[in-house]
């Protein structure tokens, strides 16, 4: 279910039983297609209660160890060096949406007209980010790929002087569409 490289790196970082639960839950999730908590611990597959599986999903999906820095960055670097070679040009692009309530910002790489995630973060506002919340959101990213050629792009919302000032300082190429 799960690649053999990601398997090897979720078990440097969780016990057998929270791999069990992670798988489970993947597994639900491609099954079930919704990401409510009450869905899913109705039809996960644990011999106890349905209210202790409700509780067991919430500490799960709380673990330290399921952080983005110590889960995700490892899986997308292995993903990112097994199509693009050292040293080679990554188009990085950063984008935020409002998805009801969530405010989202997030830094993804472009490969073959698709977009894979990086890194986000939740703004605790509604409308557009500021350069702060743009530059924590691209430093991760930029210390992650520091191996490649890196060209952020992005949309309106992203055109001001201060972000395009702070990439030149980092030699970091960019495309901002004006408005």
């Amino acid at each position: 279910m799960l690649p053999l490289f990601y398997q090897r790196l979720l078990e440097k970082y969780l016990t057998q039983s929270q791999l069990i639960t992670l798988k489970m839950l993947v597994w639900l999730l491609q099954n079930q297609k919704q990401i409510r908590l009450e869905r899913l611990a109705a039809t996960l597959p644990l011999p106890i209660q349905e209210n202790s599986r409700r509780r067991h999903l919430q500490r799960f999906l709380t673990l330290n160890a399921l952080s983005v820095v110590l889960l995700w960055f490892p899986i997308i670097e292995e993903i990112i060096n097994r199509h693009f070679k050292a040293g080679s040009q990554l188009t990085i692009a950063m984008d935020r949406t409002q998805c009801k309530e969530n405010n989202v910002l997030m830094v993804s790489v472009i490969y073959q007209k698709r977009a894979w995630p990086i890194f986000w973060c939740l703004l605790e506002k509604d409308g557009s980010s500021n350069l702060q919340e743009q530059q924590k959101v691209l430093r991760p990213v930029i210390r992650l790929l520091k191996n490649y050629k890196l060209v952020i792009i992005g949309d309106r919302e992203f055109h001001s002087i201060e972000l395009a000032q702070w990439l030149h300082r980092l030699n970091i190429s960019f495309v901002f569409r004006q408005k």
